[in-house]
């Protein structure tokens, strides 16, 4: 007869078995899934050369460097040697001090555990005396062009990162102690998971980061009163229900990016750019762009400046009667936008724009920063030899890019708490617009990375011709006024800046604190983050920072006060509040209309899987 402990422990085991049998199905099929993928393919295949390029050159350049090598491999040793005497005084319960502390801000090793088990912390210091030799080796290298050097940093970034010992089982504690306590149950929920998000991603791996299924586009975002009342193949133009008695005699129209939904300008309520302006008293319109397909494959820049800003422009005036509107743009918008200004410009119709405002805009390409890596002549003829096959970029794959530009907080991050920990994902807004993604077709987009980032000729005089016409940015006299972010890693502002010195008009640049999103999107309500104002326009962006002044809160009222004083607003010439459906344009449907609502599986006729 068998006593209590010895069924235990047999009732146990075979828990154990069955967790582990049912972790095998769901790997077998992963595998089957993968190798199901592993298609050629011209964009990826042309990445993977470049890293290798990278990497040969880095290993050319530190073999005719022998010293560095040597030098490098001689710290290492010294390191482990100390790490090694540490290690024998932890066991004996003397922890001291560790050689190397994790960067400021890295949330990866918060556990308690990497500092106080000896196993853990000298995981922990072994990866981090790497990591830091990796990155120091690569900064000392010689003889390496610039752009190649800053390829090969990139790449080595990722592939330490991916090391990192965080994202591994049996190297993560916490994933150890959650194994242990659900016999692996999290394995099995983190592979069912992986395989879903997997069926659902084009290239790569699109992690999901928040539970899609909280949120609602009109129901609980983008639900700022409001009409279609335009439409054509490309956009919905929406006017939003006034909330003042009386509003500015000009129009303000939005351009918002095309890459992801427009709102993340209209996210909540109390973050919302799009209910602030309404509720300061401007007619707001805003386009909302289609989510292409393979129909859309040859629309081009000029069509998107013509069924775009221009179209709209024109449906305003039919609208309200006004002739005139004031443009507010955001990122690849704002590159459109400025490319319109200057197209109505060189037509003589450059006064149908009374002001211009650009938000986190790259019109100067020359510092691209890390998203250049994926942008060289080789990678991009993959990428364009792609999008001649499918008609478009996937969208899904656009995100898996941007990603990567802040892997750990973006990516691995949620690797480990949804496939190693088997947690389901939070609800969060910000990320559900981040993975409502949008795709791009291939007569827009292969143009606008080859002409705008890898040759730079926006800022070339006549160096874009659109619709038979040159344009030269340096001819807009409309007012402008320029806001930036600090830490904006996709729009990076020593970038932005020097487009602001193009146009001959009168510019006002702002710098904002924070990021590419928070930064903008930043309410005053919350007075956050501040913001940075200078009225020379030096020809050095560090120039200008040095002699700027600072302030706190939100740069939106500070905005509002150069449309009201400059009299871009009319604030003189306030007119009854205007009701959507009462110019000529009729009610088409209820904000925020059907394009937004448009998901890249439906575009494309597909149907997600999940993975069981």
């Amino acid at each position: 007869m068998q006593s209590g402990d010895a069924v235990s422990s047999q009732v146990e085991l075979e828990e154990w078995n069955e967790q582990l049998q049912e972790l095998g199905q769901h790997y077998q099929a992963l595998m089957q899934e993968l190798l199901q993928r592993m298609a050629p393919d011209a964009a990826a295949d042309s990445i993977q050369a470049d890293m290798r390029d990278a990497f040969r050159a880095g290993a050319e350049s530190l073999m005719s460097n022998p010293q560095l090598l040597w030098q490098t491999q001689a710290r290492l040793l010294q390191d482990q040697f100390q790490l090694w005497q540490q290690g024998l005084k932890a066991l004996g319960g003397e922890l001291g001090e560790p050689l190397v502390a994790p960067p400021k801000g890295d949330r990866r090793f918060k556990d308690e555990a990497w500092q106080q088990e000896p196993f853990y912390r000298a995981i922990l210091q072994q990866y981090l005396l790497f990591s830091s030799a990796v990155e120091e080796l690569v900064e000392q290298l010689e003889g390496l062009p610039e752009r190649q050097k800053r390829n090969l940093a990139f790449y080595a970034r990722q592939l330490v990162n991916a090391m990192a010992p965080t994202n591994f089982v049996t190297t993560n504690p916490e994933v150890m102690r959650r194994t242990l306590e659900t016999k692996g149950q999290n394995l099995i929920e983190g592979l069912a998971q992986l395989r879903r998000d997997l069926a659902n991603s084009s290239d790569g791996l699109n992690v999901a980061m928040t539970d899609r299924s909280a949120f609602e586009i009109g129901r609980n975002i983008a639900v700022t009163p409001g009409y279609v009342v335009y439409e054509n193949e490309l956009i919905q133009l929406i006017q939003y229900t006034p909330t003042t008695e009386t509003v500015f005699k000009t129009p303000l129209l939005i351009v918002p990016p095309w890459i992801n939904k427009y709102y993340i300008l209209d996210l909540r309520q109390d973050n919302s750019l799009v209910k602030w302006l309404v509720d300061q008293g401007h007619t707001v319109f805003l386009i909302s762009w289609r989510n292409p397909g393979p129909a859309q494959r040859d629309l081009t820049w000029a069509d998107y400046m013509q069924m775009g800003p221009i179209a709209a422009m024109e449906a305003i005036e039919q609208a309200c009667g006004e002739k005139s509107v004031n443009l507010l743009s955001y990122c690849i918008g704002g590159t459109l936008t400025a490319s319109t200004v200057a197209y109505l410009t060189s037509t003589r119709r450059g006064r149908k724009v009374k002001s211009v405002t650009y938000m986190a805009t790259l019109q100067d390409f020359r510092d691209p920063g890390e998203l250049g890596v994926l942008l060289s002549e080789p990678i991009l003829q993959g990428i364009e030899a792609r999008m001649e096959q499918d008609g478009y970029l996937d969208g899904r794959s656009m995100a898996y890019t941007f990603n990567l530009l802040r892997e750990n907080d973006l990516f691995w991050s949620f690797y480990v708490s949804n496939y190693l920990k088997g947690e389901n994902p939070a609800p969060f807004d910000l990320l559900y617009w981040n993975t409502d993604g949008t795709n791009l077709p291939a007569g827009t987009h292969g143009w606008y990375l080859r002409h705008m980032y890898l040759e730079n000729r926006l800022v070339e005089p006549g160096g874009i011709e659109l619709d038979g016409v040159r344009i030269d940015l340096r001819k807009i006299s409309t007012p402008s006024y320029f806001v930036s972010t600090r830490e904006d890693h996709i729009a990076k502002w020593n970038s932005t800046y020097y487009g602001a010195l193009l146009p001959k008009g009168p510019v006002t640049f702002v710098l904002g604190g924070s990021g590419h999103i928070a930064g903008i999107v930043n309410p005053p309500a919350r007075n956050k983050y501040g913001y940075w104002t200078n009225d020379a326009l030096p020809d050095d962006h560090e120039a200008w920072l040095t002699g700027a002044e600072f302030h706190e809160g939100s740069w939106w009222p500070h905005w509002q006060q150069w449309m009201t004083e400059g009299g871009y607003a009319d604030t003189g010439k306030m007119v009854p509040a205007r009701q959507p459906g009462e110019g000529e344009l009729k009610l088409l449907e209820e904000a925020p209309g059907r394009y937004v609502r448009m998901t890249i599986p439906e575009v494309l006729g597909e149907v997600p899987t999940q993975a069981g």
